[in-house]
């Protein structure tokens, strides 16, 4: 007796073999681009997500051994962000990165925390090391 497979393993494993074939490993590091005795190898971030739904529906007149009938869907998408280059030249490798610019002033200033953390507690030093010195 062959067993029946349900609609919806059926929509996850078609969704799954698509995000397969778009999200393959030249996809995060790039063919390498050879100029002279430099190679320059692109590398990207890769993400995805996807989702499969649906439901079985039966209605009051059908009759116990007909399937019952069925709905669903499914959707993926796909985002991919240049991270940088790997510049190989002889045995020295160096990752050349992409820094896309801040999209606002909340990502600036995210942007500048180390920064300012580093500053405020240079400040508090020289404060304690003035008192103690003063104390003296």
């Amino acid at each position: 007796m062959e067993e029946k497979k349900h609609p919806l393993g059926e929509l996850m494993s078609g969704t799954m073999d698509k995000i397969k074939a778009m999200a393959d490993v030249n996809t995060v590091i790039g063919e390498p681009i050879t100029a002279g005795e430099v190679t320059i190898i692109p590398v990207s971030k890769v993400s995805f997500g996807f989702g499969v739904g649906g439901g079985d529906f039966a209605t009051k007149n059908q009759k116990p051994d007909r399937d019952n009938s069925f709905g669903g869907g499914t959707g993926a998408g796909m985002t991919i962000i240049p991270m940088g280059f790997l510049i190989v030249r002889g045995a020295s490798v160096k990752l050349l990165p992409v820094a896309p610019p801040p999209d606002g002033a909340l990502d600036r200033v995210v942007d500048m925390v180390p920064d300012l953390v580093d500053k405020v507690t240079d400040f508090v030093e020289k404060q304690q090391e003035k008192k103690e010195s003063a104390e003296f």
